[in-house]
């Protein structure tokens, strides 16, 4: 599986976080200090990449999270069929077939970006 283990602490807004076993993107992060006996937490919140289910986590700064590596992709329109686009990928000319965004208007030979993560595919 493509991740990594990182410290909560290293976590930024606009990166991605496992979240109830989803790749998510951090829309918000924040800290509340230590208490007394305790160390500082930090909540995470976010959407899912693949999903867009909203998603929040609670943890210690030092605990350790599971980071996705998504990786980011170019591909070419070959068809187009109501709602799926078959799309090329331009670097190993494989050919598969994705949903096309509701708010996207697509066309053979257009050129496109997409993510993917384990066989998940998304048009960006």
């Amino acid at each position: 599986m493509p991740r990594e283990q990182k410290q909560v602490r290293e976590l930024q807004e606009g990166s991605y976080v496992m979240m109830d076993e989803s790749p998510c993107e951090i829309n918000s992060y924040s800290t509340a200090k230590p208490g007394k006996h305790g160390s500082a937490k930090a909540r995470v919140e976010g959407n899912g990449v693949f999903d867009d289910r909203k998603r929040s986590l609670s943890q210690p700064v030092d605990a350790k999270v599971w980071v996705p590596i998504i990786e980011r992709k170019q591909g070419q329109v070959v068809s187009v069929t109501g709602s799926d686009a078959q799309i090329m990928d331009l670097d190993n000319y494989q050919t598969f077939t994705m949903r096309v965004p509701e708010d996207q208007d697509m066309s053979p030979d257009d050129e496109i970006e997409y993510l993917e993560y384990e066989g998940q595919r998304k048009i960006v």
